[in-house]
């Protein structure tokens, strides 16, 4: 899998918890991680949605935490950018005549989901201060 929402949205807000009180910019933001300012704008948006983060327009526009680090766990922000099962997909059209197929994406939906909750449960309380403080 090639997913790297997850990755790409802990380390937006990993910079934003380092200057709590600066406004950065998605250019800025986008340099640090290497990727183009459009994919940075998308994970912004997702993390804006979640009320994890605020921004502004203008000249001195940009973005900031909207609350501490501290106050702010990981699981939100899995949470704010899954997009689709941490497994990968399920099969489109299993031969609905196999045995197996017939029951596949059934079980499959299960195991998915008790996945996503261990993920869940892993990440815990953890909080963006903790991750953050990792770093010089």
């Amino acid at each position: 899998m090639s997913n790297t929402r997850f990755a790409t949205a802990i380390h937006i807000m990993t910079l934003l918890a380092k200057v709590p009180q600066e406004w950065l910019t998605s250019d800025w933001i986008a340099g640090s991680i290497n990727v183009n300012p459009v994919i940075v704008r998308k994970e912004l948006r997702e993390l804006r949605e979640a009320g994890l983060i605020t921004s502004r327009l203008g000249k001195d526009g940009g973005t900031r935490l909207l609350k501490s680090a501290d106050e702010i766990k990981i699981s939100e922000i899995y949470e704010a950018v899954k997009n689709n099962e941490i497994l990968g997909k399920k099969n489109q059209k299993p031969n609905p005549a196999c045995p197996v197929g017939k029951e596949i994406n059934n079980h499959l939906s299960l195991l998915f989901e008790q996945t996503d909750l261990l993920v869940k449960s892993f990440l815990g309380d953890k909080s963006l201060q903790e991750f953050t403080d990792q770093f010089d």
